[in-house]
């Protein structure tokens, strides 16, 4: 009996991991509120790191250097809002790039465990990682819908 294929190789490897992550980050990167996240994170930079930390966590190669989800944010005020929002456009994402329907959604599961650990509740739950951080909490840009 052979073995089951990772989620990795289901998805179809870093050049699909990678195609998401262009769509996504695209569409993060035009979104009113997500997009205030990242003003000072070159898109591409980003891109390669969260593929290298996807491939991982999904089943592939292990060429992640970075640092982990928890400490990676730990200045960032996630809200449960928020975080849903980001899933929303991740999930969109998948489909734009054609990943199967049910690796998809057990991408989007394991993308959730991290829920928990990421998400909030005020801006005191933030630590500045280095004492040039600000502390990113924007609020949802009001007068239209953020999605």
């Amino acid at each position: 009996m052979s073995e089951p294929q990772s989620l990795f190789s289901r998805i179809g490897g870093t050049v699909q991991i990678r195609r998401v992550h262009k769509i996504f980050y695209d569409k993060v990167y035009e979104h009113p509120w997500l997009k205030l996240f990242f003003a000072d994170v070159e898109q591409q930079l980003i891109e390669d790191q969260q593929t290298d930390f996807i491939s991982k966590t999904l089943g592939g190669p292990s060429v992640y250097c970075g640092a982990l989800p928890v400490p990676a944010h730990k200045h960032i005020r996630i809200t449960p809002e928020l975080f849903d929002e980001r899933s929303r456009l991740l999930g969109e994402a998948l489909r734009e790039a054609g990943v199967p329907e049910d690796a998809a959604r057990e991408w989007l599961a394991r993308d959730a465990a991290f829920k928990s650990r990421l998400v909030k509740a005020s801006r005191a739950d933030c630590e500045r990682r280095f004492a040039t951080d600000d502390i990113l909490d924007f609020p949802r840009p009001t007068g239209r819908a953020a999605g």
